[in-house]
């Protein structure tokens, strides 16, 4: 299931499209060489796809260096489409007067060339992929100097030419965000299965993920300019953020009354229109002692549960008190019983 779904992916991402059909945006400049080390341009995993807010669908290299040295003096905009996440950026580059060169040596190709590598799973201990220090999960192997890979197949081809024999394969980490070269003796000898002893992934579901040392682009992190105060409070309302207690203040004391305050962030200090001064000696009443709906509403089924109960109304109705131990009743509580009527 997953081998189709690679598949598929590489359909959609311009993989199996002919050389003589070139979809907009599948093809730029690949970076084979840096020689400006001011500028933060990475090798192979970066393709030039822009220059000047145009995208680049011409393969002739000699249209691309013409624009750039027609900016020689000033600066040239290039889209800069990156393998680490499949990102795109732009990036305003100063082009030298004197040279009008960038100090880059590029290649037109597929960017579906950047999925073409292999990412190292498991690895077993004592394995030729333990022993050449391959890290399970963070190591991407790239390609080899011992010839090119393309295609699935190409990494087992070339480990199998090599059985017994030192192979040197380019890794990626992308924990460390570091490329590194790898030596690797394959072996069928070593007591488990496969010549390199590891797990390897391929395809759509397996390509470079963006370096942990980005940043990531995840809800909330975004904050507000300074500049605009207001502009930032609205928005925070209105997404039903917390709104500083000193713009709640504001807010209540006659200014810009359209941001909704919660409760708790009113500023309790603050005496009420027309109520006492600060500084008087009348006890300040808790805030929720002004909403009595709730005391009513337990008072009057209190009553109710009375009145079914048949229970006294209160301990104020007129009921005397019990009397004290060798104490008659009390004067007032003694009643001549009434005269029996009717006859004997």
């Amino acid at each position: 299931m997953f081998n189709a779904l690679n598949r598929f992916m590489s359909r959609l991402d311009g993989g199996d499209t002919p050389q003589g059909h070139q979809e907009q945006g599948s093809f730029g400049f690949q970076v084979l060489r840096n020689t400006n080390l001011q500028l933060a341009v990475e090798p192979w995993f970066d393709f030039l796809v822009g220059i000047n807010g145009r995208p680049i669908d011409n393969p002739d290299p000699s249209l691309f260096a013409q624009e750039v040295r027609n900016c020689a003096g000033g600066s040239v905009s290039l889209g800069i489409w990156s393998a680490k996440g499949q990102r795109t950026r732009e990036m305003h580059i100063p082009v030298p007067a004197d040279t009008g060169s960038l100090g880059l040596s590029l290649q037109y190709t597929p960017l579906a060339l950047a999925a073409n590598i292999w990412h190292v799973l498991d690895v077993p201990a004592n394995s030729p992929a333990d022993l050449a220090g391959l890290l399970p999960y963070s190591d991407y192997i790239l390609g080899s100097p011992e010839g090119a890979l393309h295609g699935e197949s190409a990494l087992g081809e070339l480990v199998e030419d090599f059985i017994g024999r030192p192979l040197r394969l380019h890794v990626y980490n992308n924990e460390y965000d570091v490329t590194r070269e790898v030596t690797i003796q394959p072996s069928r000898e070593w007591g488990g299965s496969g010549a390199i002893g590891c797990t390897l992934g391929y395809g759509a579901l397996h390509r470079l993920p963006a370096a942990l040392s980005e940043p990531v682009d995840a809800p909330g992190e975004t904050m507000f300019d300074g500049g605009n105060e207001k502009a930032a409070m609205a928005a925070a309302a209105g997404g039903g953020a917390f709104v500083p207690a000193d713009a709640a203040a504001q807010g209540s004391s006659g200014g810009d009354s359209s941001f909704l305050v919660p409760a708790q962030l009113v500023d309790r200090t603050a005496s009420p229109a027309g109520g006492p001064p600060r500084g008087g000696k009348k006890k300040e009443k808790p805030a929720h002692g002004n909403n009595n709906l709730m005391d009513d509403y337990f008072k009057e089924e209190e009553e109710k549960s009375r009145k079914l109960d048949n229970a006294p109304a209160s301990k104020s109705a007129g009921v005397p008190p019990p009397p004290k131990a060798g104490d008659g009743p009390p004067r007032d509580a003694v009643q001549t019983p009434p005269a029996a009527e009717g006859s004997a």
